[in-house]
Order: C-alpha cells, then sequence, then structure tokens
C-alpha cells in the first residue's frame, strides 16, 4: 500500500468523529465514499518524486486534492473545504501523545535544516524532480534557520488535478503543524497568496500560535 493511502486512512480515522459532530453523520459518509474513489483515481497519476526533504509534504498532496474535490462535490466552498482540511489534519496530528509530537518534531526540523544544503546542491546541478520544491535556506543562529520556498510541489500537483482552490488554505496548516511539534513559526508571504515566495522561518524549540480565529493576515 502507498504511503499516500495510509496517511488517508489514518487521517480519516482520526477525524470521523470530530467530522460528524460539526457536519453530520450523513455528510460524512457522502465525504468517505467520494474521497475513498478520489483518491484511488488521483494516486496512480501522481508522479514520484524520489528522496526529498519534502517527500511527507509530497506524500499526503492526493489526500488533500482528494478531499478538496469530494467537499467541492458536496457543495462546501473553498473556504469551508479549508476549514474542513484543517480538521481533518489536526485531528489527526493531534492523535499521537503531545510528549511524541514534540520530540518528533525536534528531530523532524532538525533534520530538514541538516539536509536542506544537499537539496540546494541538487537544486543547482538540476538535479531536482520537476514537482519538486525549490528553496532558498539560510542559516540564522543555532536553533534557527530561513527557508524561501521559490516553487512548491503542492501547487503543481493541484493545478494538474483542478484543486487551486485549496489555496491559500493549505498554505496554513504550516502554522498548525508547527504548533502541535512545538517549532516556533513564522510568515509573511505565500505562493499561494500570489507573492513570489514563501518568506518562512523556523525556530527550533520555539512556539507558534495556530488559532484560526486570530485570522492570517500578518502571518501568511
Amino acid at each position: 500500500m502507498k504511503i499516500s493511502k495510509i496517511f488517508y486512512i489514518f487521517s480519516m480515522k482520526c477525524a470521523r468523529s470530530s467530522f460528524i459532530k460539526k457536519y453530520g453523520k450523513d455528510i460524512w459518509e457522502k465525504f468517505a465514499e467520494e474521497s475513498e474513489r478520489n483518491i484511488d483515481e488521483i494516486l496512480p497519476k501522481i508522479p514520484k518524486i524520489g528522496n526529498s526533504i519534502f517527500s511527507s509534504s509530497y506524500e499526503f498532496a492526493p489526500c488533500y486534492i482528494a478531499w478538496y474535490k469530494a467537499l467541492k462535490e458536496l457543495g462546501f466552498t473553498d473556504k469551508e473545504a479549508g476549514e474542513c482540511i484543517w480538521l481533518i489534519n489536526d485531528k489527526m496530528i493531534s492523535a499521537l501523545p503531545d510528549f511524541a509530537r514534540k520530540v518528533y518534531g525536534k528531530i523532524y526540523y532538525s533534520s530538514f535544516r541538516k539536509k536542506s544544503s544537499g537539496h540546494m546542491a541538487k537544486q543547482s546541478s538540476g538535479e531536482l524532480h520537476p514537482y519538486d520544491w525549490s528553496i532558498a535556506y539560510r542559516d540564522v543562529s543555532k536553533n534557527v534557520f530561513e527557508i524561501d520556498v521559490l516553487s512548491c510541489g503542492l501547487k503543481k500537483l493541484a493545478r494538474d488535478f483542478d484543486a487551486d482552490g485549496m489555496f491559500p488554505y493549505l498554505c496554513r496548516m504550516d502554522y498548525l503543524f508547527a504548533d502541535r511539534l512545538h517549532c516556533g513559526f513564522e510568515r509573511t508571504k505565500t505562493l499561494g497568496d500570489g507573492n513570489e515566495c514563501c518568506n518562512c522561518r523556523f525556530i527550533i524549540g520555539g512556539s507558534c500560535e495556530w488559532n484560526p480565529d486570530r485570522g492570517f493576515e500578518d502571518r501568511k
């Protein structure tokens, strides 16, 4: 079974009760049926990008597309679909114990930082897959680094499957994951908002507020 399908199944199990509480059992059943059909159609069409520091993000892409398209077919607006995908991801990542998320977050972001120079080298030599992310990386201090995302694999796949309406809502989930994984995160621009890059700043061991009610005007 492909990793993307495992992510999909786990996320759906984690989100089921919260989804039903918010939208009702009838909507859940229709959503589950339609998104299952979507992901099974999408997965064979997804190109493989090989080993990348963005591999986990790329593996989630078919799930996001399948959910988004199912929600649109059920009459959800782009904003409503985006908020529903936030809910699913929140329940998925929050299913892990807090201490485990904290340890995983430190390992994940530290590993991402260490491997960024290699990613940049592949990028400079033209070895990156066309659907991989292109970035500009900067070390700031012992626990802080910055990445400007110049092109995004999620946006490329979304365009292929007529799912551009997922943006900029998918971009906001970087705050969700940073919060749940106990990492500081700051950003004022994203490709999903029409900016020239996503100017991401990570603080390993820091903190980040998710809180969608606060809005995303100054923290895209």
